[in-house]
């Protein structure tokens, strides 16, 4: 499927030394050089974008890493870093660790010369509608690397402006919860005002184009960092945005709920926000390190999570998250669709009894991810350089999160509706009539059995149990113990990614976070 916005740009550098060693090389863009065009206002913000698909970000590492601390997926690789990091054992000098956050570092410094030197063109240069729309993705991916950054690390410091001359001056010490999260609020509120609902209209070089940030992205965001942060009724403010404000009617849930998962019906009508690869854009292939205009924009989640025989099956689903699909039959008798869309497994009752386009070939009693993997599309191969996009932020998500939040908010009897949406696609009955009249705490329990089918192995598990305090709840404890072994090696604060150990060498403002 072709990507209408490219992640290629020119990368920046800043330039700042002694004037006797100041040498201009012709070849090197630099900030002298650049921000003198509307085009290269353009370009600028697509160079954002291109740090979402490195390997430390979204192209590989971010999301096994944080799917694996859930209670969903399990390490199954020889590489160790990925075993250690399910079992909240990953050492400080983990090289994954430290590309997740050196690289959502570079996310946050290339948004940040978009936001210090667009602003600086003139009017004559750049129309303020779409320095407006340039700016806005600005701050939504700045705000959306530090949520990343929040939810995975806890500690990170807080870098707004370009780095400062002074070497002194140019480490930063761990910004305190409160101001970092203030600040995440700000750039996705920021960004709800600038963003357009959709690009069809705009004008400028960015008509048409999908795969930007747009004003749903901002909002259905904000809606998550208020969720994470409990501020509850902001939250549902937030959501109700979506269906009876000024985003009523833009999204809707795609009848299949595979659709979500595939290269073909990606940026749909469920799609808030997704990360475009391409495997067919560029021509080196790169797996770390600076991304340049000829690195092919793939993904390798793909073939990270795809079984044994046709990917590296580096991780598993659970026995746990497989058996809680199963808990329920629909209002035909059968098993929840969502288990064979998120799960490969042997069913012969449920006709599936085939994996990449043939006979299952590995053992009947194995599980294997499907959701994200080459598995049931017309191939038989799981390609190590793959163009399946990933799917941040769903719609799903905006109607199971307005129903925590009304739940919290001792509206519980309102929340009925909202859940039933989700579990209609999946063809489950009626929750309203299955359990009526649930308390807050049983509500509870219920949107976390709705949250864990719908979005297992999508990197929002850990996240849940972290917010919700289930490691701090002795019965949630062994809960989770229960569901996953790895659980069994937790001990406090090691439900987060340690700062990596290169980073603490070299910045010594920096002190470790619960997790080293």
């Amino acid at each position: 499927m072709k990507k209408l916005i490219q992640y290629i740009a020119p990368l920046l550098l800043l330039t700042a030394c002694d004037k006797k060693l100041d040498v201009v090389n012709p070849n090197l863009t630099t900030t002298s050089t650049f921000w003198k065009t509307e085009s290269q206002a353009f370009a600028s913000v697509t160079a954002v974008y291109n740090a979402l698909i490195t390997d430390g970000s979204y192209q590989r590492s971010f999301p096994g890493l944080t799917d694996s601390r859930g209670d969903d997926f399990t390490g199954d690789s020889p590489w160790t870093d990925l075993v250690q990091t399910g079992q909240f054992l990953i050492p400080t000098t983990s090289a994954p660790v430290e590309w997740i956050w050196r690289d959502f570092y570079m996310v946050i410094f290339r948004a940040n010369q978009v936001l210090h030197y667009v602003p600086l063109m003139e009017e004559s240069v750049l129309s303020k509608s779409k320095k407006d729309r340039i700016l806005g993705q600005a701050f939504f991916l700045r705000g959306l690397a530090y949520y990343n950054l929040a939810t995975t690390f806890k500690n990170v410091p807080l870098l707004t402006g370009l780095p400062p001359e002074d070497l002194k001056t140019y480490n930063a010490a761990a910004a305190t919860d409160e101001d970092l999260w203030n600040h995440i609020i700000s750039d996705f509120k920021t960004a709800e005002g600038l963003l357009p609902i959709s690009y069809n209209n705009v004008e400028g070089q960015d008509r048409g184009q999908v795969g930007r940030a747009t004003m749903g992205s901002a909002a259905g965001m904000l809606a998550k960092a208020y969720l994470y942060r409990k501020q509850w009724q902001l939250a549902a403010d937030q959501c109700e945005k979506f269906f009876n404000g000024p985003l009523k009617g833009v999204y809707s849930l795609m009848p299949n709920y595979r659709d979500n998962f595939l290269p073909t019906n990606e940026n749909n009508s469920e799609s808030l926000f997704e990360v475009q690869f391409n495997e067919k854009v560029g021509s080196v292939a790169n797996w770390t390190g600076e991304p340049t205009s000829t690195w092919r924009q793939f993904e390798a989640f793909s073939i990270t999570y795809a079984m044994e025989g046709v990917g590296f099956s580096d991780y598993l689903p659970t026995r746990w998250i497989y058996n809680e699909y199963k808990l329920e039959k629909t209002i035909e008798g059968k098993s929840d669709p969502r288990l064979l869309a998120t799960i490969a497994s042997y069913e012969p009752g449920d006709n599936s009894t085939r994996a990449y386009g043939r006979e299952w070939f590995n053992p009947t009693d194995r599980i294997y991810p499907r959701k994200y993997t080459y598995d049931g599309i017309a191939t038989t191969e799981s390609f190590e350089a793959s163009g399946i996009n990933y799917r941040v932020l769903r719609y799903a998500d905006i109607y199971l999160m307005y129903a925590e939040a009304l739940n919290e908010l001792n509206r519980t009897a309102e929340a009925y509706p909202y859940i039933q949406v989700v579990r209609s696609r999946a063809k489950l009955p009626d929750l309203a009539t299955t359990k009526p009249g649930l308390t807050q705490v049983q509500m509870r329990d219920q949107l976390a059995h709705e949250r864990a089918l719908e979005f297992a192995i999508e990197g929002q598990r850990i996240n849940d149990i972290i917010r919700w305090g289930w490691l701090y709840n002795p019965t949630k404890l062994a809960e989770l113990k229960a569901h996953d072994p790895d659980f069994n090696t937790w001990t406090p604060g090691n439900e987060y990614l340690p700062i990596p150990q290169a980073e603490l060498n070299v910045n010594k403002a920096l002190t470790p976070n619960p997790a080293n």
